[in-house]
């Protein structure tokens, strides 16, 4: 993978609201690629466009067959989970999470154990607890988590969950999360270069 953060994002009740408010505020260069789940169930969704719509990344429904690059928003489809993979994008039907297909947690999970410390777990407003365990799996890897206030959710029991059950690195409202996750995403690459950095005076070390 290149140098840019892996930003996963789940959303349930008033998500289609909360995703285009969070997309607006994005920059055309953050360093990271993208990816989302909305409860959406088997219905046809035309989520990716209006995220383009309202933002300046291009979105765009993943199908399987992509390469993670930075810069772009990739939905998982209806009826189907978004898994990540080593440099890859991949989808799969397989059995309902939380009752919900696409769910939360497979792409956090996912996420978690092969990007690491590369990823910030988002979740935002939703009922029940996707993305509970998921976000947990974040954390353990070393990622970073980040809970939209409940108070600020049209529905806070996602919040409230994430909250109780896996702990949060940062909880707060909607109109302060685009700055955060930019800063957050440049947070990964300083770490990112700095570890080649080490790696490489480690090797030359021992080479002496």
């Amino acid at each position: 993978m290149g140098n840019f953060a892996i930003v996963v994002i789940g959303a349930s009740r008033g998500g289609v609201d909360a995703l285009q408010k969070l997309v607006a505020g994005l920059p055309r260069d953050i360093p990271a690629g993208l990816f989302m789940v909305q409860h959406i169930g088997r219905q046809r969704s035309c989520l990716p466009d209006i995220l383009a719509r309202r933002g300046s990344l291009p979105a765009v429904h993943a199908t399987g067959t992509e390469e993670v690059s930075p810069g772009k928003i990739y939905v998982a489809p209806p009826d189907h989970h978004l898994i990540l993979e080593n440099g890859r994008v991949r989808l799969t039907r397989g059995p309902r999470e939380n009752w919900a297909r696409p769910a939360i947690d497979p792409l956090f999970r996912s996420a978690a154990a092969v990007y690491g410390q590369s990823v910030v777990g988002v979740i935002l407003t939703g009922a029940l607890n996707d993305g509970t365990a998921g976000l947990r799996a974040v954390r353990l890897s070393g990622g970073t988590a980040v809970v939209q206030h409940p108070q600020d959710a049209t529905c806070p029991d996602m919040p409230v969950s994430a909250l109780r059950h896996a702990g949060a690195d940062y909880c707060v409202p909607l109109r302060d999360m685009a700055p955060l996750l930019t800063r957050l995403a440049e947070d990964v690459i300083n770490d990112q270069q700095d570890d080649k950095l080490r790696a490489g005076g480690h090797t030359h070390a021992r080479g002496v």
